[in-house]
């Protein structure tokens, strides 16, 4: 199966404000619906990716960013699926950061991956078993298809992580994929591994101004300091 990986268009979530779960995410910036259909235009034209079925997070990014993609596919959004999500953040969901410092201080989920981010949110190594099982079970219930799966940046830079066996992501070289960037795994299921197609392709972009810098995605990084 191939499974591609699309991260939703610039958002309005970040480190400041709210904390952006399902609770807190105000969905995308302007620039963020031009990005999403900058890349609608890119595939209706080029016929890049042809997919069976597109799915997105339950996160309201992500859910805007396939809508405004789904008709360059010829599809229609096929299903949320909380697995596709960002970090979980449990009760802090809706928070203001400030106050969040104030009542868990913040913290380094690296060097204390199994501490919760907030009583039933995720820890560093909890987030990256979910995204271990939903490849797994991508690759095992759509085999033979091809999926589009508009998610976050979290989960793609966790994809590359588990997939590429990266042990130890404190002294490698960061990740940062790009808002609406395309990342392609291929499943071979005679090898019984993940074959990447390609990375961050965000060719589409090449004609919009840039955006302005916004840090978003609050995944697998230090609170205080976002990573995009």
């Amino acid at each position: 199966m191939r499974l591609i990986l699309v991260r939703h268009g610039e958002a309005y979530a970040g480190f400041h404000g709210p904390i952006a779960g399902p609770t807190g995410c105000a969905g995308l910036t302007p620039h963020g619906r031009l990005q999403a259909e900058a890349l609608r235009e890119h595939l209706a034209w080029t016929g890049q990716v042809r997919a069976d079925l597109l799915l997105a997070s339950v996160l309201p990014r992500a859910i805007e960013t396939a809508r405004i993609v789904a008709p360059g596919l010829r599809l229609e959004l096929s299903g949320q699926d909380c697995d596709l999500c960002e970090f979980h953040t449990g009760e802090a969901d809706g928070m203001d950061w400030l106050d969040y410092n104030d009542r868990y201080g913040s913290f380094d989920m690296e060097a204390e991956p199994d501490r919760l981010f907030a009583p039933g949110g995720e820890s560093w190594n909890s987030f990256h078993e979910r995204v271990s099982r939903t490849l797994e079970r991508f690759a095992r219930d759509h085999a033979g298809e091809s999926v589009v799966a508009v998610c976050h940046a979290g989960v793609i830079i966790a994809s590359m992580r588990l997939l590429l066996g990266i042990a130890d992501p404190a002294t490698s070289a960061h990740l940062r994929p790009t808002n609406t960037g395309l990342t392609e795994w291929e499943y071979e299921p005679s090898e019984g591994r993940w074959l990447l197609r390609y990375y961050n392709d965000a060719g589409h972009l090449l004609d919009l101004d840039p955006p302005q810098e916004r840090p978003d995605d609050a995944s697998v990084v230090v609170p205080s300091e976002p990573s995009g």
